[in-house]
């Protein structure tokens, strides 16, 4: 092998293990989620308890990413990765000996404390572990990867639980944790952390209240709300419009596999300059409120063509929306705002539906479609307001 080819492989087999990290915590979130309801009886004896079981792992990696994002920053995101992993693992696994209801609530809650650790500190070994150049191409692979993890959930989780019950389904959570944290003992090289000069609260206030940070967050935000009205509510359209569970099912298979297929798409446009990040956002919003009018139309044609371009439009906004705040964002930095804007993440993945669901339940659920969709669209309309009172 040249010199120049083991150049070009060295970044692969590191970012293979962060791309598994990814996964792992995609897989985790919705591979639970979408199996409390109806395998967990003992556990789950109420809607309220099984939303308070779902709010566990949210709720988490609300309070902690931010925390956790520094720390990287302060020790490496290396030791915060692994240390990340290996709590996911414990957590895990405390489950699986432990069968009863209140382990239940320990490990869902032990779950998402830990991935609020590797989840930031993986998006900022991907920004480490590649030059500026690449981020677009990096983030677009770190993007697909997790949104397998998000496809393959559901599916493979409900076949573990079939086969074996909640308890399997968590002991295969345990060993994949336990697995990547090797992986990437063994491939992620020691990334130290940069000396950096003193921040105040105000200093932080300050870059975290910069358009260069506020912009792809929000962008970042309403991609993730997009996401979980998707994933949440086509299925209830699906079924209103007497469609099986077969057919809404492939409506949210559309939506995940478009956005898998379009990250790595768009990363590579933009690392080769064929895509600028504004024009990307732009199109990604438009794309996405798009699609949540057709799915405002009724019937399975709506419903599939809302899923493909909701999926299409956060496949554009996720790589390009990371890749500019790893670009506008000092090195030394990187856990802080990484850690940041999944912060931006989880509260757009908590108030899609909830707004959704307000105006569906005040009105229909066509006209909570129509309030994220009218959202989605003021990002384009004020960027292209801007773009028309600077030509004049």
């Amino acid at each position: 092998m040249t010199t120049a080819a083991a150049g070009r492989s060295a970044p692969a087999k590191h970012m293979w293990p962060l791309y598994a990290a990814g996964f792992t915590t995609a897989f985790g979130a919705h591979g639970i989620a979408a199996n409390l309801g109806g395998h967990a009886q003992g556990a789950v004896t109420s809607l309220l308890v099984l939303g308070g079981l779902l709010a566990l792992y949210d709720g988490a990696e609300v309070l902690l990413k931010p925390v956790f994002g520094t720390l990287a920053d302060r020790i490496g995101a290396r030791p915060v990765l692994l240390g990340g992993l290996v709590a996911f693992a414990a957590a895990s696994a405390l489950y699986v000996v432990a069968d009863s209801p209140g382990w239940l609530w320990a490990a869902r809650l032990g779950q998402g404390a830990a991935a609020s650790a590797f989840s930031p500190s993986a998006s900022a070994l991907v920004a480490r572990l590649n030059p500026a150049a690449k981020h677009g191409r990096a983030f677009g692979s770190y993007g697909f990867y997790k949104s397998i993890g998000y496809t393959l959930g559901p599916l493979l989780g409900g076949v573990l639980v079939w086969v074996g019950g909640l308890r399997l389904l968590f002991a295969v959570l345990a060993a994949l944790g336990a697995a990547v944290a090797v992986w990437a003992a063994l491939s992620v090289p020691v990334v130290p952390p940069l000396p950096k000069a003193r921040q105040t609260v105000l200093d932080l206030a300050r870059r975290l209240a910069d358009p260069a940070f506020l912009a792809p967050t929000s962008a970042l935000a309403a991609a993730t709300a997009a996401l979980s009205v998707g994933v949440g509510f086509l299925p209830v359209s699906g079924r209103a419009a007497g469609l099986g569970t077969v057919a809404t099912g492939a409506a949210v298979s559309v939506l995940a596999a478009c956005a898998a297929v379009v990250q790595p798409k768009a990363g590579r446009a933009l690392d080769q300059g064929r895509l600028t990040t504004c024009t990307g956002i732009t199109a990604g919003l438009v794309l996405t409120a798009a699609g949540m009018g057709c799915a405002m139309l009724p019937g399975l044609t709506g419903i599939l063509v809302g899923a493909a371009l909701i999926g299409a439009g956060t496949g554009l906004i996720t790589p390009l929306g990371f890749a500019a705040l790893a670009a506008s964002t000092p090195t030394e930095r990187l856990g802080q705002t990484m850690g940041a804007a999944e912060l931006g993440r989880e509260l757009g993945d908590a108030g899609g539906p909830l707004l959704v669901a307000t105006v569906a339940s005040l009105t229909t659920l066509t006209h909570g479609y129509a309030a994220l969709a009218v959202i989605l669209a003021l990002g384009p309309m004020i960027t292209l307001l801007r773009v028309h009172l600077k030509r004049g």
